[in-house]
């Protein structure tokens, strides 16, 4: 399984960005998919979660600004994220959890490559 996140970048406090990423291989069911960020000297923390039943979770400090949203058929999780904050500046980490495989098994916990996003004030 792999995971190819893009959409990241700079952009000014109260902009938006949208972040995308897709997981390849041969799959045939992803039963969690989501994002997180590692910025500078802290850990890395949640950001947003959706089900593959469309059920979502999020971090306290993206709660209404962010939405996630995610495409069952494309093996796809998008990140749309609007009045952001320098503090959102960080490495974000797509995440696709119990993923099913052709092959048989589950492969849990696959992470993507981080795509930078930077919010200046």
């Amino acid at each position: 399984v792999q995971l190819q996140a893009s959409g990241g970048g700079l952009v000014q406090a109260g902009g938006s960005l949208r972040l995308s990423c897709a997981a390849s291989g041969r799959i045939l069911s992803i039963n969690v998919m989501g994002w997180y960020r590692q910025a500078p000297g802290k850990e890395r923390e949640l950001v947003a979660t959706i089900t593959s039943g469309g059920s979502t979770n999020y971090g306290d400090s993206v709660k209404g600004r962010f939405t996630i949203s995610r495409d069952n058929a494309k093996n796809t999780v998008s990140l749309q994220m609007n009045s952001l904050k320098p503090e959102d500046t960080a490495v974000y980490y797509c995440n696709a959890d119990r993923v099913a495989v052709l092959s048989g098994g589950t492969h849990s916990n696959n992470w993507g490559q981080g795509t930078l996003v930077t919010v200046s004030s």
